[in-house]
């Protein structure tokens, strides 16, 4: 909303203050400030003349005149101009040389086209008033020469911007801003609305209402012999083009002012151009309406019209229709203003994707009281400006409603911002907003005192009030919000900081402690943390070639997602960071390594679609709160890994080593490790990775993530690097076996006894087999095992491997023998022999 300040003036007695500090203090109110912008300031030496004479100059391609022209001073001026919509006699805008124009254009005096040129003749472009550049502006014929335009048309001006917020529909005009300014600098506020319109004498043109819900006021009102070609004054034009509208002709610029003057939409219609009664309905199947826009509409069902006997004639609320417009000949003209609903404007402006002025008012709410006075001040001003006759009578048809009645107790707005405010304070806040409020113990009768909310803060034993909000708030529906008026013209810098006690506790959880410990542990490998967005698309299950039965396709879907192509809440983690590894090779970064801990929702096959929707009047019953859980998904937290190019970087010490299927399932003993679990690795079969390079992660009996290198298919569907690889793992799971806080191992202080072992076993058998059965047969002594070297050759034969492990033996009471440590170590190749069919090499 753009508001003049000349404009605000008329109705607030301002002190001398700027543009500026009214913004600050609408701010200071709640009031959102966009911009503060200035018009006219710069300009200077701009001076009504009279053209005296003109002479057409010929020879030029196209038309230009020399004029004299009389701007007050001792002799008329010279002046070029190629406009030709004025003769000798008109009275003109000059710019005299030195003068300034609009964005800061000087006006010299200059030889051109032949003759000498003593100034500037303007349109009300240049002049900053308007668009139009067709020809010169033409001022009234007794307006004085020599007089400063500036001054006269009102050049100079400051306009404060305010964005408005859905609950402040009342602050989409100069008399809702007003109002607020008067508030804000505690002075007199005069209510344009204001009027003393004639006693009703019977109806206008005939109308009615068929459907409440859409429409609950409806007030026409009609003047005749209105001149169609009457321009409109320039003070109008000039407020409405500072306001951000376009003056189009006399009768669309007087609704439009006055709609920015009191926040009443209103449309004008040709009067003789409507055949029989006017009614307010919902649209029937198969209608459609040419709006003004020349487009012709479906009509939904939904939609609320303004329709006569020939049927729809305007979108009630939105746009009229095109038969009805005033036209260059409309002489006669009805003026509607009416009150409907704001849910139905608003769903019928989103339905058909046509957003109005008027649309942008009645959602937000409009003062139900205004269709008469608005109404009375179009015709008034179409009549004082037009030529026309206000033909008497008015009709007003309307449904009657109850007013709204607001108890709260008179302690409630200052419980709510945490500091005192006086019953008096109070009630003179809650009078400054318009509201009407009663005082006693009588105040709660037949008001709202019995309803749950009102109840519940009565039972503090504060004087109760009953409140009645004005008509042009109907966003004050309960005693919240009687509360924020009072503290927000109180002032919100008032307002106590008062940091909340912070509650005795024992630090973090195990569980947030594994989750830091593992990002600190992935870091420090070589990792790069990344926090990619939760959602995901169709497109991303089957670009990780997941088969129709698996359970990641059952998703979550976003009701208002952000993005269309990512409708869905992810079920794993690998769609986010393998877009966001292509994106770092795109941009050149060839050695990869990410990682992410984070929430994947994975709601159950038999989960209700959508969640119910619960009032705030009272608690959920255990059933409503059981249905509500049931709707949810279950969120385990997880980590993932990607890498891809070399896992360890080439340099001066050597060449590199690519990122491998093993680097990932070692990525999950890291993680692992962190949680004091000792993970089994076996050869699985799981999308989306390699058939052949993907292991199971086994925690103990429970399957915890896979880990490998990524399907060639996948690779492709995203445009991976070749072999890229990939793990993920369930931290939850993990977090579930932590029985406590982390324990530091003993460490014992004997020394450590090392035996090598190379064994043969069949090229299929899963290294992590041979590795298990050699952990189990060395027994309580082994410290550690490491697999040092896979060998496959014609020294072991074809189909067969060499697996050599180096294994730690350490006891915690004494050194070992030799006899202890090879005893242990022929016990571990004898059960990996029986188990897996191992020998030991060269035996």
């Amino acid at each position: 909303m753009k508001v003049p300040l000349s404009w605000l003036r008329e109705y607030v007695d301002l002190p001398a203050v700027t543009a500026h500090e009214v913004a600050d203090k609408l701010t200071a109110a709640g009031l959102k400030l966009e911009a503060i912008t200035s018009h006219g300031h710069d300009v200077k030496n701009v001076v009504v003349g009279e053209v005296l004479s003109i002479e057409e100059l010929e020879g030029f391609k196209k038309p230009i005149r020399h004029c004299q022209v009389e701007v007050g001073e001792a002799a008329p001026r010279q002046i070029v101009c190629g406009a030709t919509n004025f003769t000798a006699g008109d009275r003109v805008p000059v710019v005299l040389p030195g003068g300034v124009l609009p964005g800061g254009f000087e006006v010299g005096a200059r030889k051109t086209y032949g003759r000498m040129s003593e100034g500037m003749i303007c349109s009300e472009r240049e002049l900053g008033l308007g668009d139009d550049h067709g020809g010169i502006m033409l001022l009234p014929a007794d307006t004085p020469i020599g007089a400063d335009v500036v001054e006269l048309l009102g050049l100079r001006e400051d306009v404060i911007e305010l964005e408005i917020t859905p609950d402040i529909g009342y602050a989409l005009s100069v008399r809702g801003v007003a109002r607020e300014v008067a508030t804000a600098f505690g002075v007199a506020f005069r209510d344009p609305a204001d009027l003393s319109p004639p006693a009703e004498t019977g109806p206008s043109h005939p109308a009615s209402i068929a459907d409440p819900t859409a429409c609950d006021r409806f007030v026409l009102r009609a003047i005749r012999g209105f001149d169609p070609h009457a321009p409109s004054p320039f003070w109008m034009r000039a407020r409405l083009t500072r306001a951000g509208m376009r003056p189009v002709s006399l009768a669309v610029d007087v609704t439009n002012y006055v709609m920015l003057e009191l926040g009443q939409p209103l449309h004008a219609f040709d009067a003789t151009k409507l055949s029989g009664e006017i009614v307010v309905r919902r649209a029937e199947p198969g209608e459609t309406l040419e709006t003004l826009d020349h487009v012709v509409r479906a009509l939904h069902p939904e939609d609320v019209l303004i329709t006569d006997s020939s049927g729809a004639i305007s979108m009630a609320g939105t746009m009229g229709g095109l038969h009805t417009e005033i036209s260059d000949d409309s002489t006669d003209i009805v003026i509607e203003a009416a009150h409907f609903a704001p849910s139905g404007v608003a769903r019928m402006s989103r339905r058909h994707n046509l957003v109005s002025e008027a649309s942008k008012r009645f959602e937000r709410g409009v003062d139900r009281e205004l269709p008469l006075y608005a109404s009375w001040r179009a015709v008034r001003l179409l009549a004082e400006l037009g030529g026309g006759t206000i033909q008497p009578g008015v009709t007003c048809a309307e449904v009657e409603t109850e007013p709204v009645r607001i108890s709260i107790p008179s302690g409630h707005p200052g419980r709510v911002a945490g500091m005192r405010y006086d019953r008096g304070t109070v009630i003179r806040r809650l009078e400054q907003v318009g509201c009407t409020v009663t005082e006693g113990a009588d105040a709660a009768e037949g008001a709202e005192a019995a309803d749950g909310l009102a109840a519940r803060l009565a039972v503090t034993g504060d004087d109760m009030l009953t409140v009645v909000p004005p008509s042009w708030r109907p966003d004050l529906t309960d005693p919240n919000d009687l509360a924020e008026e009072v503290i927000r013209l109180e002032g919100y810098e008032n307002l106590p900081s008062v940091l909340p006690a912070a509650p005795a506790g024992a630090g973090l959880t195990e569980g947030q402690r594994l989750r830091r410990r593992v990002g600190r542990a992935l870091a420090s490998a070589g990792y790069v943390e990344v926090l990619a967005y939760p959602f995901m698309g169709e497109r991303d299950l089957d670009n990780l070639q997941l088969p129709a039965g698996d359970a990641r396709r059952r998703a979550v879907r976003l009701a208002n997602p952000l993005s269309e192509d990512e409708p869905l809440m992810r079920t794993t983690l690998l769609p986010g960071l393998l877009k966001t590894l292509v994106r770092n090779v795109g941009r050149g970064a060839g050695d990869v390594a990410l990682f992410e801990t984070g929430l994947v929702y994975r709601p159950a096959a038999d989960a209700p679609t959508t969640a119910p929707v619960l009032g705030v009047e009272r608690r959920p019953t255990d059933d409503e709160l059981a249905s509500i859980e049931a709707a949810l998904p279950a969120q385990p937290r997880r980590v993932a890994v990607v890498l891809a190019g070399e896992f360890e970087r080439s340099g001066w010490w050597g060449k590199g080593t690519p990122a491998t299927w093993a680097d990932a399932v070692e990525a999950a003993r890291t993680v692992a490790r962190e949680a004091g679990v000792s993970l089994e690795v076996r050869a699985d079969r799981h999308e989306p990775w390699h058939p052949g390079r993907c292991a199971a992660l086994y925690a103990g009996e429970t399957l915890v993530g896979h880990a490998g290198e990524l399907h060639p298919r996948v690779v492709e569907a995203y445009g991976l690097p070749p072999r890229t690889c990939a793990m993920e793992l369930e931290l939850t799971g993990l977090e579930a076996s932590l029985s406590g806080p982390v324990e530091t191992p003993a460490i014992s202080a004997y020394p450590v006894a090392t035996q090598d072992v190379a064994l043969i076993v069949d090229a299929a058998v899963p290294v992590a087999e041979v590795e298990a059965a050699l952990r189990e047969g060395a027994g309580a002594l082994l410290e550690a095992i490491r697999l040092f070297d896979v060998y496959a050759g014609a020294q072991v034969g074809e189909g067969n491997k060499s697996l050599a492990y180096s294994l730690r033996f350490r006891a915690p009471d004494r050194t070992l023998t030799v006899e202890e440590t090879t005893a242990a170590r022929d016990a571990a190749v004898a059960l990996a022999g029986e188990r897996t069919g191992a020998r030991l090499r060269g035996a």
